[in-house]
């Protein structure tokens, strides 16, 4: 049997921008992260990745070029949290990748040693 186990040792919910927050009232990706934490016994850090551009939802994108262009620097971690970590990055949806590429960059840059993706639906 092969072993499909993910290595990570955090799991990091894919932020809102405020703006969007405020309008929705919740993070379904922290949600999902917060279960997922407590269901695998691994640690949510909800803070440090954050979204400073508020750009228009993925799903009004028409291309992926678009929507890699749309999250383009959209997401950068404050603090030292993530340094070292083997972090999985947690989104509800993937369509292009383009959300998770972009938080995959930045938790990089912030000094993590891995991102990974996981998300609960991906669209084909």
């Amino acid at each position: 049997m092969q072993n499909n186990r993910v290595d990570g040792e955090v799991l990091v919910p894919v932020p809102l921008h405020p703006r969007r927050l405020r309008e929705r009232g919740y993070n379904q990706s922290k949600l999902l992260a917060w279960e997922l934490g407590k269901l695998i016994g691994m640690p949510v850090v909800g803070g440090s990745l954050c979204r400073g551009k508020d750009s228009l939802p993925q799903a009004r994108t028409a291309t992926v070029e678009a929507r890699h262009r749309n999250v383009k620097k959209a997401f950068a971690c404050a603090g030292e949290e993530l340094r070292g970590s083997r972090v999985i990055l947690i989104d509800d949806v993937c369509t292009s990748g383009a959300t998770l590429e972009a938080c995959a960059d930045a938790v990089v840059v912030a000094g993590a040693r891995s991102a990974w993706g996981l998300t609960l639906a991906r669209e084909i």
